[in-house]
């Protein structure tokens, strides 16, 4: 597997668009293409590639010279339990590290907040709603 950094704008940032509306809007009822996307061109995007295909993807906002947020990590539904998630998010940290960041924060889903514990990160607040789902905030 292929770790990439994903342009805004590009083909690879439309599969990626494709891919989170796929695995996180859909299944809610929603849609991703009726969200305003504008905000993502200054957000850092990364794609996992299993041959051609686009396995994972995760977003970075970079917050301060030290800080970022993890939003919108999405795997396929096939290539979910074969550690696609987990390897995503550790070349996601490599990379943060490299740039300098020390603290990583995100909203997770409750349903997936044992998956980020196990990568290191903690929860960080009470149960709040987002997307119509129950999430909280982690941080390592």
């Amino acid at each position: 597997m292929t770790f990439l950094e994903i342009h805004f704008g590009t083909s690879a940032y439309h599969t990626e668009c494709a891919l989170r509306h796929l695995v996180l809007r859909a299944p809610l009822g929603l849609s991703l293409h009726d969200e305003d996307l504008s905000q993502e061109r200054d957000q850092l995007h990364f794609g996992l590639l299993d041959g051609g295909t686009l396995a994972a993807c995760v977003i970075a906002v970079l917050l301060s010279p030290t800080e970022a947020k993890i939003r919108q990590m999405a795997v396929r539904p096939e290539h979910q339990g074969k550690g696609c998630g987990r390897r995503m998010i550790e070349e996601l940290e490599r990379y943060l590290i490299a740039k300098g960041i020390s603290h990583i924060s995100m909203h997770a889903r409750v349903s997936a907040e044992g998956f980020y514990e196990k990568l290191g990160y903690l929860r960080t607040g009470d149960e709040f709603t987002e997307v119509g789902i129950p999430h909280v905030r982690m941080e390592k």
